[in-house]
């Protein structure tokens, strides 16, 4: 069950209630929605249609956090390392993908979300970068969650095309090479307009970073959950940020 406000329960020992802080909410939440494929296979299901269960997920998580008061959500939903899966998963995961964008604003992000797009969308077929544009285009005044949806993303290709960008200023005078810092690399990179993320969550038992927002978590908090993506529901959100007020966040302090 939820956490969440009206859902706290009574601590009958200690006389206290307990539940999710609405004061201590995380700003920004990444999450890798691992486990479509198995999700899929332990039903004796095609692959697709475990993936296509994950987006009906994610519209569900994206309007709960939008609730909670979380600003940013940013989820890996392609990697730069996906293309290496068959042919048919790939193809089909390129067509549910642009399904998705057609009616993103809705299906996605509910009515005030703002939904943008990370990663090197030069790498992905026209017809979704076109729609992706134009989905960015039609909820830039929302003002509601910023629904960061990463395709085509690799943390150590952002990071080598933001060291090209870098180099190419330095080399036509517009940069010295004493001004280039932490936070103007930061400015390079395909999130330059979000904070770092304070809580990733990852499903279906897996440990790793998989090349994901490398730069950016630098001190995110990091919670794991043996459940599948499919599977998730906002009662696992709550669990997560929970664990996440639990926390000392030192920044590397005493």
């Amino acid at each position: 069950m939820s956490l969440f406000k009206g859902f706290l329960k009574n601590n009958k020992d200690k006389g206290e209630r307990i539940g999710v802080d609405p004061q201590n909410i995380p700003t920004h939440i990444a999450i890798i929605m691992d486990g479509n494929g198995r999700w899929a296979k332990r039903r004796k299901l095609p692959k697709i249609l475990g993936h296509r269960e994950g987006s009906n997920v994610l519209k569900k998580i994206v309007r709960y956090c939008d609730k909670l008061g979380v600003k940013y959500l940013t989820v890996y939903a392609f990697s730069t390392e996906n293309w290496k899966r068959p042919k048919k998963e790939v193809d089909e995961l390129m067509d549910l993908l642009l399904e998705k964008l057609k009616n993103a604003e809705k299906e996605l992000g509910g009515d005030q979300a703002k939904i943008r797009v990370i990663g090197n969308i030069k790498g992905l077929p026209i017809d979704i970068q076109n729609e992706i544009k134009r989905v960015e285009r039609v909820t830039s005044q929302n003002s509601g969650i910023c629904l960061n949806i990463a395709l085509n993303y690799g943390g150590r290709d952002e990071i080598v095309n933001a060291v090209k960008e870098i180099v190419t200023e330095a080399e036509k005078g517009i940069i010295k090479n004493d001004h280039i810092d932490e936070e103007y690399f930061a400015k390079k990179l395909y999130t330059w307009y979000m904070p770092d993320p304070d809580l990733l969550i990852r499903t279906s038992g897996e440990k790793r970073h998989s090349n994901y927002l490398l730069w950016q978590m630098a001190y995110t908090e990091f919670w794991y959950t043996d459940v599948l993506w499919p599977d998730i529901s906002e009662a696992y959100i709550d669990e997560a940020i929970m664990e996440y007020q639990k926390r000392n966040r030192r920044f590397g302090g005493v």
